[in-house]
């Protein structure tokens, strides 16, 4: 009898320690980790580096609560603002809460400039904005709301890479934002159209609508840019992360342009854990360890790997992605059953939408473990397709 919440459906699995793309069960079975903990490991388990910023910090402080100034805190904003488009940052613990904190912006935004006449938000069918009440109400899937009707009544979902359904909603001039994944993770790795996004920024600056960058899954190195934003060569009013910035450690983000960012004030908006000191030393060490050699190497690691399994599935399955961000549609076999079938192989991989198959190695993934992977998962083609 278990006492956790069944809130989850489990596979068999069972680990009990970590080093870099593997898991170790207790028997010592050695498992090919594809799936990062869902895009968070990207540095790798057990990585030295982070390991002893973890450790040397614990030793140190844990937490003091926002009331006080926390240095690494200060630095760590420092560091994404520079990296990214410039402006203020709110910390917070994981990507939902990120989320509800540009809804938040939004909300507050609309509010105090237009006096509640801007208040809808747009998100996109077939995204995944979080689980709380804001963000569900936010994802474009319906199977998340089941449940929870009324959900909020704000959010309009219109399909993705449609500028003109988008535009059809937001010439109301009721709308105070439009919310999107660049690259859609758990809707099955649909990557933005370049020119719709262009014309989705300038839609927003005419419109006065905040543009709204979910880069929960894809930020922090794992398209091989350090957010995915900037493969499109345009930047948004307002990014969120938290999964890979740290590497396993509990944190998210939300990034504002200093023209939104002052409508967060004190009383506004707060986060008890948020930006605690050992959440932000572990960030700070995550975004060094980032470099441009490193993201140079996911690029061609992307690259590679894509080819591999181009060739391997050949009309079994569609490969798309950027970087490491890579998922197999499949054709003719349910993603499950391939999952489970990549399990007898000891590789691990994350299912998402349209019958996909997501593989998220760790970005210090070697050639000769991505090899091993094509290796294994050319037994299960095999086993599967004949």
């Amino acid at each position: 009898m278990s006492y956790v919440m069944n809130t989850y459906n489990r596979y068999k699995l069972e680990f009990v320690k970590g080093e870099g793309s593997y898991l170790f069960d207790r028997e010592g079975n050695r498992y090919l980790d594809f799936a990062s903990g869902i895009a968070v490991t990207n540095l790798g388990h057990s990585n030295s580096e982070i390991s002893k910023v973890i450790c040397e910090q614990s030793k140190k402080l844990l937490h003091t609560s926002n009331l006080y100034k926390i240095p690494f805190q200060e630095e760590l904003a420092e560091i994404i603002s520079k990296k990214s488009f410039g402006g203020k940052v709110f910390f917070c613990n994981s990507g939902a809460e990120a989320n509800e904190a540009a809804i938040k912006l939004a909300r507050i935004y609309g509010n105090r400039k237009y006096e509640g006449v801007k208040y809808k938000i747009v998100t996109m069918t077939n995204s995944f904005h979080g689980r709380t009440l804001a963000t569900l109400s936010a994802t474009g899937q319906d199977k998340v709301k089941k449940g929870f009707e009324p959900t909020l009544d704000f959010f309009v979902s219109v399909p993705f890479n449609n500028y003109d359904a988008l535009y059809e909603v937001v010439k109301n001039e009721d709308v105070v934002a439009v919310m999107l994944e660049p690259i859609q993770g758990e809707g099955g790795i649909i990557a933005a159209n370049r020119t719709y996004l262009q014309k989705v920024r300038e839609l927003c600056n005419r419109m006065d609508v905040l543009l709204i960058f979910d880069e929960v899954q894809t930020g922090v190195g794992r398209t091989g840019y350090l957010f995915a934003y900037q493969i499109y060569g345009i930047e948004p009013d307002i990014m969120t992360l938290a999964k890979g910035l740290g590497n396993g450690i509990p944190i998210g983000a939300m990034i504002a342009n200093d023209r939104f960012a002052t409508y967060f004030t004190p009383g506004t908006h707060a986060s008890t854990f948020g930006g605690n000191y050992l959440a932000c030393a572990v960030g700070k060490k995550v975004l060094e360890l980032m470099d441009d050699q490193l993201l140079d190497d996911v690029k061609k690691k992307g690259v590679y790997f894509k080819q591999k399994l181009k060739k391997i599935f050949d009309d079994r399955g569609e490969v798309r992605g950027e970087g490491l961000l890579i998922g197999v549609s499949l054709k003719g076999v349910k993603n499950t059953d391939f999952i489970d079938e990549c399990h007898n192989e000891h590789l691990l991989c994350v299912p998402a939408g349209d019958n996909v198959v997501r593989l998220y190695p760790p970005l210090i993934v070697s050639y000769e473990e991505i090899d091993e992977c094509i290796k294994k998962l050319k037994n299960v083609i095999e086993r599967l397709w004949g």
